[in-house]
């Protein structure tokens, strides 16, 4: 399979490495006017100076080949329409109308390309220019303003969330529209913006307000319809853990491994109804007690019951688990990186990822693919 990469920065280029982790050759166009796509300059302060890819770049461009050109030129517009006219996929991510003044959009290639299936990502949808932006999307979304203390500001997520669920959606458009043209033969244009990802995404905190009419305000980590759930308690030892009791049922074996089981049976405890109402007391008795037991024995006893419980972690601390070191694409004396494909087919195996491509890095083995002897 032969995947064509018009996108920049994370949600397109996430969508690219997944079909390149997949066994996919994934070409990724990159601007030669502005030196690449632009995370390959958002380094952090450690990095400034180095000549190596940035940690940014990282981590959505394993597995490319990488093709630097100026497609305002006839020449290098000529070489992308060879690429598209024997790609399976086309992955987009420019504003409404751009694509179309490039003559890279979906009605141009598939004139060359029947079979091509085009992913297209914008910000708002096909009726509005304006680029879309994770963290002003994550404000215009509600995600700001429902996240944070009580107390504080409506807080930005710590990553860019909006690009990975738009990423996501797409990946389920295209495997559709893929499934669909083994069946009639015909490509088809898929369609992503990142509001209407992350409108999708706001799941019960949207339907809070739409079947309840409440609208959702700062918690910190708590939940409006779980109690404790999101709930960050401190230990005897100074580390933190969360509690994610679902049920009334659990909520007894948390007190009975916290050595009181009584508290299970006061009526403003008993169900998850009262716990929601009398929230503060209950997570008052729980800091109480948790705050008797090392973290470590306290997590052991509760995972032996079933209650859901787990340690707060710091991203090092993520990484020392077993479950994360599969996630991980490592190269002998290069960069790290994380697997986009986060489930497991029975009877596959995944092949090598090759490591992000320097700049243009595959320049002359692409146009020599396509007999082109030069730009």
């Amino acid at each position: 399979m032969l995947v064509l990469e018009l996108a920049s920065v994370l949600a397109g280029p996430s969508v690219g490495q997944f079909f390149a982790e997949l066994g996919a050759t994934v070409v990724k166009l990159e601007n030669a006017m502005t030196g690449g796509d632009v995370t390959r300059t958002w380094k952090l302060a450690g990095e400034q100076g180095s000549d190596k890819v940035s940690a940014y770049f990282s981590a959505a461009n394993w597995g490319k080949l990488s093709i630097g050109l100026d497609i305002s030129q006839l020449p290098a517009l000529e070489v992308v329409h060879k690429l598209a006219a024997n790609a399976d996929v086309v992955i987009a991510s420019y504003k409404p109308g751009d694509a179309e003044k490039l003559q890279v959009d979906y009605q141009t290639l598939t004139l060359l390309n029947p079979r091509l299936v085009y992913g297209h990502i914008t910000g708002y949808g096909l009726e509005d220019q304006r680029a879309g932006y994770d963290a002003v999307i994550q404000a215009e979304s509600g995600f700001m303003y429902m996240n944070g203390s009580p107390d504080g500001p409506p807080t930005k997520m710590p990553v860019a969330l909006m690009d990975i669920l738009a990423a996501h959606q797409l990946k389920e458009g295209l495997l559709t529209a893929l499934l669909q043209r083994e069946r009639t033969g015909q490509g088809n244009y898929v369609q992503v913006s990142l509001f209407d990802a992350a409108v999708s995404a706001l799941a019960n905190q949207g339907t809070n307000y739409l079947v309840a009419g409440h609208s959702p305000q700062r918690m910190g980590s708590e939940h409006p319809n779980i109690v404790p759930y999101g709930s960050v308690f401190a230990c005897r030892d100074g580390r933190q853990l969360v509690l994610a009791i679902g049920d009334d049922r659990q909520f007894r074996r948390l007190c009975q491994v916290l050595g009181d089981a009584a508290l299970a049976d006061n009526p403003s405890f008993a169900t998850n109804s009262a716990r929601v109402r009398h929230r503060n007391a209950v997570n008052e008795q729980l800091r109480q007690l948790v705050s008797q037991f090392e973290r470590d024995g306290l997590l052991r006893e509760l995972h032996r019951l079933h209650v859901p419980a787990g340690a707060v972690n710091s991203v090092p601390e993520v990484f020392e688990q077993p479950q994360a070191g599969r996630m991980l694409l490592n190269q002998p004396n290069g960069p790290r990186g994380i697997r986009q494909v986060a489930f497991v087919v029975e009877g596959t195996k995944a092949d090598e990822v090759a490591p992000p491509p320097a700049f243009a890095q595959h320049q002359a083995q692409i146009l020599d693919m396509l007999g082109n002897p030069g730009e």
